[in-house]
């Protein structure tokens, strides 16, 4: 029987498991397949406070797991298949490991950018390829890039990587665009953005140097494949929480997002908190991530002491 588990080793989960530690909770951290989360895949992070030169991602993501082991969080490498939350205790399945059971969980399993599952994509992810422009965005100051997509989050990083870059094409594999008209139309009547529709992505390509060269594409109405040589490929398909594991025990959205009481990170079952991006669709930040991971271990603690003073019945 363990007082919390927590599901997920990315900025949320890290810093609940300091605040948990910290308050004597003997918090036990659960690594899935990818410890540490998206910024295990990002080479320099400069907007996250109090590193004035940068670091890089899979660095300060060692650095607060470090803080969390200092004070006193276990980790265990597993992948969670199972997990019933309809009686307290709950109970996880760790695959191999057999069954863990807690009186409290934090759910901090983030959402999985959706890839084009092109060659070439996996292999320059952090290096000319990304799937967040807030993050990289600066990185590209004066250089071409290419957005790969047709839906809003597309429109939104296309529009928002026209404040670096010398020119953003989009790239969509149909004429017509899924976005909303408003971002079309914002997109549309900026001088930055080029199109290139009808075209489907085939590899992204390298230069001599090591660096991107540009996206590798097939037009769909000729068939033939065309070079779209850029200094960046952002990709803006979408992301997917990664929620599945729960079954539907808990409340969410249409996109499987975690829905949360709002002001706090408390779920629709009574004792499990959800942090970061896997109740989060809009900000999607390292910093942000962290901050509902402070609330869902301060929310949890609470709970664990006794001393909330929530009516559950009237939650999600």
């Amino acid at each position: 029987m363990r007082k919390v588990i927590i599901l997920g080793t990315g900025p949320a989960g890290l810093t609940a498991a300091i605040y948990l530690a910290r308050a004597n909770m003997e918090p036990l951290v659960i690594e899935g397949q990818e410890p540490g989360g998206q910024l295990t895949t990002t080479t320099d992070v400069e907007n996250f406070p109090g590193f004035p030169d940068g670091i890089l991602g899979p660095e300060l993501m060692d650095n607060m797991r470090k803080q969390a082991e200092r004070f006193g969080a276990e980790f265990q490498r597993g992948w969670v298949t199972n997990v019933d939350l309809s009686n307290r205790p709950f109970r996880l399945t760790v695959e191999g490991k057999g069954e863990l059971e807690c009186e409290a969980l934090v759910l901090s399993t983030g959402a999985s950018a959706k890839l084009l599952g092109i060659p070439g994509e996996k292999e320059n992810m952090g290096q000319g390829v990304s799937t967040c422009a807030t993050c990289d965005g600066f990185f590209y100051r004066g250089k071409k890039i290419l957005v790969v997509g047709g839906g809003d989050s597309a429109m939104e990083e296309a529009t928002f990587l026209t404040k670096f870059a010398s020119q953003v094409t989009v790239v969509h594999r149909r004429t017509e665009l899924r976005a909303s008209k408003i971002m079309q139309d914002r997109a549309k009547a900026n001088d930055k953005i080029d199109w290139a529709l009808n075209r489907v992505p085939v590899e992204v390509v390298k230069n001599e140097d090591g660096g991107i060269q540009g996206l590798k594409v097939k037009n769909k109405e000729t068939g033939e494949e065309e070079l779209l040589e850029a200094d960046g490929v952002f990709v803006a398909i979408g992301h997917r929480p990664n929620t599945g594991f729960l079954n539907g025990q808990l409340n969410m959205d249409e996109q499987g997002y975690i829905e949360v009481t709002p002001g706090t990170t408390r779920t629709s079952v009574e004792g499990v908190f959800a942090c970061g991006d896997v109740q989060d669709h809009v900000y999607r930040q390292a910093i942000t991530a962290a901050g509902t991971g402070c609330m869902a271990a301060m929310d949890c603690e609470k709970y664990l002491e006794g001393a909330a003073t929530v009516d559950w019945s009237q939650s999600l």
